[in-house]
């Protein structure tokens, strides 16, 4: 009998795998289940240059992960608007919204993560939203065209992203952030305070422990932000709040879920025959000090897959072990990490943020964790390599920009 993968989700995890999958050898049937109407795209460009861009059909092309033939080409069978209504574990199938049901031998859960909400007074007003996917981007390029004061809620990565490409634009944007310092769970303060001041220096105001409270609006459309400090008026408004892992479907097939569907090292899930990868996947990571977590990175859920590709098509001794590494572009800002600062009591400055070009080194004592680079391409390459390596040079030696990182390696 032929032997069939069904792949739950088609973002850059869902993808990937199926395009591993085929590359690997793997001869029986692929099944990819979107719930989108659109063939699966690239999704950093959303924040950035679709915004800005011309809207056409030729455009939108540009995002595609893979041409409309390749599905064809290599035996996917994508199914797009489709969403799984239930799983049936003891029956190894899954139950599609038209009624149709799939059999499997493997199920892959890639259901991503879906943006946070604000349930506070007026939060159903017009002009309100949050940017997970390419229907909400086009929905946003269209008020921007009309847009005069944008109001990002959140200093995060998507929020910031948005802000600088709205600013760029040349609308009034203003970022609220409700804790003392933006991207604050992520990276260190002096990337914070790069960052905040760059953007202000472009005209973005940034308001700093800004707990928002309500939206006010007018004929049913957004019209201002109300804070606990004050009121910004904004004809949009974009809630970058953070996300939440899609896990009902896994939930409620009995699948142990904790923030995540909880997976072990090589992303097998507690009911047999069933994986996860990507945004929705909780794993314990030994870089992180084996604290159990998900990662929301196109990296995460692109090297999961390949391990899962390697597990099905019979290698038994593949395992997780990636080095996160994370970028955010934001107007001119290139903002590189790699590695996970928990635990991180120092830091190192190389090079120096008046020129826009630096490097922190975050240390755990004298373990170097994480590296968090602004416009230093090169450095982030190398600084992957010494955290894959396990290597902490010295503190001394990094602030030296005459020493060679590379040099560190050896």
């Amino acid at each position: 009998m032929m032997k069939r993968v069904v792949i739950v989700g088609a973002g850059h995890g869902g993808c990937s795998l199926a395009s591993a999958l085929r590359a690997s050898g793997y001869d029986g049937e692929i099944s990819l289940i979107s719930d989108e109407a659109d063939y699966p795209y690239h999704r950093p460009p959303l924040s950035k240059a679709f915004m800005s861009g011309d809207g056409s059909a030729q455009s939108e092309q540009k995002l595609l992960l893979e041409p409309e033939s390749f599905y064809v080409e290599q035996r996917i069978d994508l199914r797009r608007n489709t969403r799984v209504r239930a799983i049936n574990a003891p029956a190894d199938s899954v139950i599609l919204s038209s009624g149709d049901i799939l059999q499997y031998d493997h199920l892959v859960l890639a259901t991503g993560a879906r943006a946070r909400t604000l349930p506070i007074r007026g939060s159903e007003l017009l002009g309100i939203e949050v940017l997970r996917s390419l229907k909400d981007a086009r929905r946003i390029r269209r008020s921007l065209e009309n847009s005069q004061s944008m109001v990002v809620v959140g200093g995060g990565f998507i929020g910031l992203e948005l802000a600088a490409t709205a600013r760029q634009l040349g609308k009034q944007v203003t970022v609220l952030e409700t804790a003392a310092r933006i991207m604050e769970r992520a990276v260190a303060p002096a990337v914070s305070e790069f960052v905040t001041r760059r953007h202000r220096d472009k005209g973005i105001a940034i308001e700093l422990n800004a707990c928002v409270t309500a939206f006010a609006g007018r004929d049913g459309h957004v019209t201002a932000v109300q804070g606990e400090a004050g009121e910004w008026a904004a004809d949009l408004v974009i809630v970058g709040a953070g996300a939440i892992p899609n896990c009902e479907l896994a939930e409620a097939a009995g699948i142990v879920c904790a923030n995540g569907i909880v997976v072990d090292g090589q992303l097998r899930t507690s009911v047999a025959n069933i994986f996860a990868i990507g945004d929705c996947a909780a794993y314990e990571n030994a870089f992180a000090g084996n604290q159990r977590l998900r990662l929301e990175s196109i990296q995460n859920a692109n090297d999961q897959a390949r391990v899962v590709a390697q597990v099905l098509t019979g290698n038994a001794e593949a395992r997780f072990h990636a080095v996160p590494w994370f970028w955010s572009d934001q107007g001119e800002i290139k903002l590189q990490m790699v590695g996970l600062p928990f635990g991180s009591n120092a830091c190192v400055v190389r090079g120096d943020p008046a020129q826009g070009r630096f490097s922190v080194f975050r240390y755990r004592d004298d373990t170097l964790v994480a590296v968090e680079s602004i416009n230093q391409p090169l450095e982030h390459i190398l600084s992957r390599k010494l955290i894959a390596s396990g290597l902490s040079p010295a503190k001394a030696l990094l602030t030296d920009t005459m020493v060679d990182l590379k040099s560190l390696l050896n």
